[in-house]
This record gives C-alpha cells, structure tokens and sequence, in this order.
C-alpha cells in the first residue's frame, strides 16, 4: 500500500471490494452518524490490513467544523463504542498525546484538559458533594520527547506500575489519506498506539503487551501527508509526472503535512466532542449537560 494513513477503514478501503480472509467488517448507521466496526481476527489478517490484531471503529461524523453542538447522536455513537471496549470497573488512566503548542497536534492535551480527573475525590469529600459513585479516573498530559527529553511510553509505563489502573484510554491526533476525512472521523481502537507515527516521526509502542493493562486509543485525523495527497491526485499520469510532483511535495528530502485551513476550530471541536465522550463512557449516572459544568 503506497500511502499514509492511521485508519483502519482506509487501509480496508485499499483492498476493493474483497475482505481479506481473518477480517470481518460491519457497517452501521444512527441518524447522520456512520460507524465502520473492523475487526482483525488473525495473523493473515493482520499482514493484509498492515494493523494488529484487535478491534477498529471508525465513526464518520458531520463536519466539527459545521456544528458546535456536542450532545446528539455523535456522543452516543462515541460513548457506546468506547464502553464496549473499555474494562468494565476499576481505575482509568487517560492520557493527552502530542504537543500542545503546535495545533494540529494538540488533539491529545485539549482533549485531557476536558476529561473529569475523579480519582482524588474519595471519602468524606466525595459523599458530601454526592459524588461517592464516581469512577476513579485519573489524567495525564505528558508533552513530547522534546519538551521533556523522556520516551512518552516510559511516562506512562512508569505511572501505571504505580497507580496500577485497570486500563489506559490514549487520545492522540492521526493522519489520514483522504482530505475528505478530516474534521469529521473519530476512529477507537484497542490496539494502542506509536505516538507520532502519522507523521512518520514513530516512537515507542502504547499498548497492552508494553503496559501490561488494556490500551483504548481514540483518535481524530487533523492531517494528510503531501506525498500520499500527490500520489492519489497523479494516480492516472505517466511515472515521470508523479516523480517530479513527489519531489516538489519533499523538498529536500523533508516529509510535508496538509491540514486544514480551520484547523484552530477541528481541534478545539474535535476535543469537546472526544472528551464528553471520554466522561460520559467512564461516568454515565452523570447527564451530559452537567457533565460539560464540572469538567469546563
């Protein structure tokens, strides 16, 4: 497959018609909200999807960019997903991935500054307050490799040997081959995740077989890489053209991104949605509307 992307409906999408033997795929819909559920059942699958073995749900959603609204269908499609995969009890660890300072890779940290932290309100406090049913949830922003100079998987490695939860939902920005999918796309897996991969920047691997606990990635495509975006537009022309289009879009050698021109609104959309959808999945006694208070 001769392109980018963090999808697993996309690279579903590449084989045709035909899917591939250890795959199994279903479609749905819930008002204007489409869900793709892929699930790579064994080893030949795996090397035909290029994805690991696991499960991959794609929720293709209205434009963020065309609705500020966050409590309709979208929430329910994105909270039932994520409750499907998610252990049933015990402590959450969700984690922020990305940089902050740099807007299309911000998804993860707007993301945790929305997510309700509950793991400190116990006892006494929490009776008081009438919130003596929460689920512990704790939350964590780690930054990147060069702001802090450590591996994020040895942060998050460290923080679960210690607070020992009973799973870890990651968020993180992706990248996609089409630039259709962009804004609109929420994909949940429960294979982890190589933060920075979309970008061709991998670093290690999130994941239950490197944390020891069940890893929930969530994450939303805020780019498209310019080589692949030139392959797929030069698809039908003769290979001289296609090679000189790739060396424009890699200048130097250097790897280039495409995104959005409102991506400044994907993104603070985008993290509303994703961390209402976080809460209300790990909270559900809590309506959503008061959700949106305490976690503002």
């Amino acid at each position: 497959m001769n392109f980018r992307t963090d999808l697993a409906l996309e690279q579903r999408e590449a084989l045709g018609e035909r899917t591939p033997p250890g795959v199994s795929a279903e479609e749905l819909s819930l008002g204007q909200v489409k869900i793709s559920r892929i699930k790579v059942e064994t080893a030949q699958g795996e090397k035909a999807l290029q994805k690991p073995v696991g499960n991959y749900i794609t929720i293709e959603v209205p434009p963020f960019s065309d609705n500020a609204h966050e409590i309709d269908e979208r929430l329910e499609a994105l909270s039932r997903e994520l409750s499907l995969l998610l252990p049933k009890e015990g402590l959450i660890l969700v984690v922020g991935l990305g940089n902050s300072e740099i807007t299309p890779d911000a998804l993860g940290p707007k993301t945790a500054g929305r997510v309700l932290a509950t793991r400190h309100i116990t006892g006494e406090i929490a009776r008081s307050a009438g919130l003596d049913d929460l689920r512990p949830v704790a939350v964590i922003t780690p930054g990147v490799l060069g702001q802090t100079g450590v591996e994020t998987g040895e942060i998050i490695r460290g923080l679960v040997e210690h607070i020992k939860p009973a799973g870890v939902i990651v968020v993180d920005a992706l990248a996609s081959r089409n630039l259709s999918r962009l804004g609109c796309t929420v994909q949940i897996s429960d294979t982890g995740i190589s933060p920075g991969s979309g970008v061709g920047n991998s670093r290690a691997e999130i994941s239950k077989k490197t944390l020891g606990v069940p890893v929930i990635a969530v994450g939303v495509p805020t780019v498209v890489d310019a080589f692949t975006l030139a392959n797929d537009l030069m698809q039908d022309e003769n290979g001289a053209q296609r090679d000189r289009v790739n060396s424009t879009v890699r200048p130097r050698g250097a790897e280039m991104i495409v995104t959005p021109r409102e991506i400044d609104l994907l993104i603070d959309r985008a993290a509303g949605l994703v961390s209402l959808g976080i809460n209300h999945a790990l909270q559900p006694q809590i309506p959503p509307e008061d959700m949106l208070a305490l976690a503002s």
